[in-house]
């Protein structure tokens, strides 16, 4: 039987079999210690939990339009008016399962085959794979570290051809941390209205930023010609530390939100109705939540970059955002770990998960294959062991 082309072109995510592989070990009764998993370790706040009992009890659990009941959507709308200034009437959001699904959506609305779009690298792992799936081509475009991974005019137009259908863009990001600055954001929103390309912009950590110097700018702000190129995608998993709730959204061009809109109804019909419920009270209700989180992200992001970026061999960037350090690893190759040479992230990865019981994600899936990346989404105390033991294993290195 001949299978889907396209299906076996997807590779599977890393960074769900390493997880999974850690989970096998903790079953085995071994104490592994996880930097892997990219959701907040803290439970859903009170009141958005209750919000679903209520739901639940309330008997609010038939079908909702398939975009997401109006309700949620003019919540969503007023936050963005609110947080982003960014005006946009309740019929251009969309509300999804996630904005993994979102980010679908996005893709599959605006790709025809032989399209292409262009991905700043480093970048999180599944973006390509979602081009693929929409039936275009991804373009990766490198950034340099010496430059906090910025995207600039000159990467942009390395990568550009005319058959460039849209840009990524990723702030703050997984996996580097870093916060596009107003200048570099100026930037790419002037190319993609010169070139009449759109910007797909993951603004999903956008509440969990640390740098005092930096805010979160959202690209649609500067204009009506790049609002009208942008598609914005977030979600309340990160921020009200609500992965397993699938609510995620768009706000774009009234066109676009409809082909979503229209599509989404044929493959999942609407997004859970009590997770929506659910955002509902995460969005409208008090923000001291996000704020405690965030300065919990903030006290772990200084403990695990100091302990870092003391390490020999290891270069690290400061996180600005979000809840990763990203970690370049390639001044251990050539090192020996017992009579084992270093020759690459992936192999240290592994080393790490097998011999020192961490569990990393190697990045060379996010196109940046000398980094690991470590997420700091657990307790102080793991983060504490954690560098215990990767220290203890740099010791090692003859």
């Amino acid at each position: 039987m001949k299978l889907s082309e396209k299906a076996l072109g997807i590779k599977p995510s890393s960074t769900l079999s390493i997880t999974e592989k850690a989970g096998v070990l903790r079953g085995e009764g071994k104490d592994v210690i996880s930097f892997s998993v990219g959701e907040p370790d803290f439970d859903t706040p009170d009141h958005i939990k209750k919000a679903a009992i209520d739901a639940i009890n309330e008997g609010f659990t038939k079908y909702t339009p398939a975009a997401g009941t109006v309700e949620l959507r003019k919540a969503v709308a007023k936050k963005l008016k609110e947080d982003n200034g960014l005006d946009y009437d309740y019929t251009q959001i969309v509300i999804s399962n996630g904005a993994k699904h979102s980010l679908v959506n996005a893709l599959m609305a605006i790709v025809n085959p032989g399209d292409e779009v262009i991905i700043p690298a480093p970048f999180w792992l599944s973006y390509a794979e979602m081009v693929r799936i929409a039936g275009g081509t991804p373009v990766i475009a490198y950034t340099k570290a010496e430059n906090n991974f910025e995207l600039s005019r000159e990467i942009l137009e390395s990568a550009y051809t005319d058959k460039t259908k849209a840009v990524i863009v990723t702030t703050p990001s997984n996996p580097t941390g870093m916060v596009l600055t107003e200048k570099c954001l100026r930037e790419i929103a002037d190319f993609a209205v010169e070139k009449d390309i759109i910007v797909i912009a993951d603004e999903i950590y956008e509440k969990l930023i640390y740098s005092k110097d930096k805010k979160h700018i959202s690209i649609a702000s500067f204009g009506k010609e790049i609002y009208e190129r942008t598609i914005t995608v977030n979600g309340v998993s990160k921020s009200y530390a609500m992965t397993g709730w699938r609510i995620g959204y768009t706000a774009s061009s009234k066109q676009i939100a409809k082909l979503m809109a229209s599509m989404q109804s044929h493959m999942t019909s609407n997004p859970n109705s009590i997770a929506q419920m659910a955002a509902l009270a995460a969005i409208e209700g008090p923000q001291d939540c996000v704020e405690d989180m965030r300065e919990k992200f903030e006290e772990r992001r200084d403990y695990i970059y100091d302990r870092v970026a003391k390490m020999p061999y290891l270069k690290t960037l400061k996180p600005e955002g979000a809840f990763y350090l990203f970690v370049d690893f390639s001044g251990t190759y050539g090192k020996k770990y017992n009579d084992t040479v270093l020759e690459s992230a992936a192999q240290i990865g592994a080393l790490l998960l097998d011999e020192e019981l961490i569990a990393v994600v190697p990045c060379a899936d996010f196109g940046m294959p000398d980094y690991i990346r470590f997420s700091y989404a657990t307790s102080n105390e793991n983060i504490k062991k954690g560098m215990d033991r990767l220290e203890d294993f740099i010791s090692k290195l003859k």
